[in-house]
């Protein structure tokens, strides 16, 4: 199959192998999934496949992390001066408004159902971590107990909530999101995590 051209508007073939990763794996169990059902999906030929990965459990990590990395919630780190409930009802009105934020959220959804494996909620996991630690600017020489723990917390919530995904969307609603208590929550483990001053913190929501 030819390369598409530079002015193509087909998506380059690692990004098609990666939607074709996430599209088999909401069909059928991830050890039912094989390199062939992925060239045939993604319509490459298996020389494109092993030009990029050197099997399908690279593939999955590859198409994890892109969805890890690039989600704003990462990317996009809080103010601590700023007003928690603002930061978050910016942030939560983008994710309810964003047909990509959505999307991003059913694949990582399906990390934590009943067609995945340990393997890959392993990889969820690791590159969650990861990436907070790098939204903290944190190497594994900075952490202490608590924010060592705190990590673990966050990412072990993060995996609860996706496991409920499916039946969450489907009735929770913009007001049950953007609850005061759950910004000021969400700020609180943030500043938790963080190098900031968590009593100069709350000093300030305590005294608005």
């Amino acid at each position: 199959m030819p390369r598409p051209r530079r002015d193509s508007t087909i998506p380059p073939a690692k990004e098609r192998m990666e939607s074709a990763f996430w599209k088999l794996l909401g069909e059928r169990e991830y050890r039912h999934i094989t390199v062939t059902d992925i060239v045939r999906d993604a319509q490459v030929n298996r020389n494109s496949f092993y030009y990029h990965f050197s099997g399908l459990p690279e593939l999955a990590d590859a198409a994890i992390l892109t969805e890890v990395r690039s989600s704003p919630l990462v990317q996009d780190v809080p103010d601590p001066d700023a007003d928690p409930q603002l930061q978050w009802r910016k942030r939560i009105t983008h994710f309810m408004n964003s047909p990509r934020e959505r999307e991003r959220l059913d694949r990582l959804a399906l990390l934590a159902g009943p067609h995945s494996s340990p393997e890959l909620i392993e990889s969820l996991r690791d590159f969650a971590r990861m990436s907070l630690m790098q939204m903290l600017e944190l190497t594994a020489d900075d952490l202490d107990l608590k924010t060592d723990l705190t990590i673990d917390f966050s990412v072990g919530g993060l995996l609860a909530i996706l496991h409920r995904w499916p039946e969450l969307r489907q009735s929770v609603s913009m007001d049950d999101l953007l609850n005061e208590d759950i910004a000021v929550l969400a700020m609180g483990m943030y500043m938790s995590m963080s190098k900031e001053n968590m009593l100069a913190y709350w000093n300030r929501i305590f005294n608005k």
